[in-house]
């Protein structure tokens, strides 16, 4: 994190109006030249500035404000914490420009046909368009259905590989759960 407060004239502003500090210790905090700080104060600098509180923003303590208040040699540190913004484990949903939109349906068609064992549902979550869509596809009743041109999704960009093999491993998964419950109903008919 940089050492300049946020916004530091209007930091400045708010610190020259209600603080008891020197103007070389606002100057040092806010990375201003003195002679700005002591314009400030007389209203000739940053005449329409409204003051930014550093103490709200978490900037600045009372306490830390309070200390530099007492001893005028004492320099004000800037509150620093730390904040982990990335997160692997979420799904960032990204722009997708409108010639790749169109695409969509076309990468629906494709998997339809290369992997027609998996559900509607997935194809819908792999590629962004509706369940309804899909299953209009897989049923050739597509509004536009004539026009499509099957095109793979992983090499335009919808979607990654990895995306893909999961979902197809899956639907593999599935179809062997069903294939073995479909086999158990029939042996528990032919022994009535």
């Amino acid at each position: 994190m940089s050492n300049i407060p946020l916004m530091p004239m209007a930091t400045a502003v708010w610190l020259v109006e209600n603080t008891t500090l020197t103007f070389k210790q606002i100057a040092e905090f806010c990375k201003l030249h003195e002679v700005e700080v002591q314009g400030i104060a007389d209203d000739e600098v940053a005449k329409g500035i409204v003051g930014y509180n550093p103490i709200i923003s978490g900037q600045l303590t009372k306490e830390e404000i309070n200390l530099s208040s007492d001893d005028k040699n004492r320099p004000l540190k800037i509150s620093t914490y730390e904040i982990n913004i990335d997160s692997p484990d979420k799904k960032i949903k990204k722009y997708i420009p409108l010639s790749k939109r169109q695409d969509k349906p076309d990468s629906a068609l494709w998997l339809v046909r290369q992997y027609p064992m998996l559900k509607d549902s997935q194809i819908a979550k792999l590629v962004g368009i509706t369940k309804n869509s899909v299953t209009l596809i897989r049923k050739k009743s597509y509004w536009n259905y004539n026009n499509l041109n099957a095109k793979d999704p992983v090499a335009m960009g919808l979607f990654n590989q990895k995306n893909l093999v999961e979902a197809i491993e899956k639907a593999e998964r599935r179809v062997k759960r069903e294939k073995k419950e479909k086999e158990k109903i029939e042996k528990q008919k032919k022994s009535i």
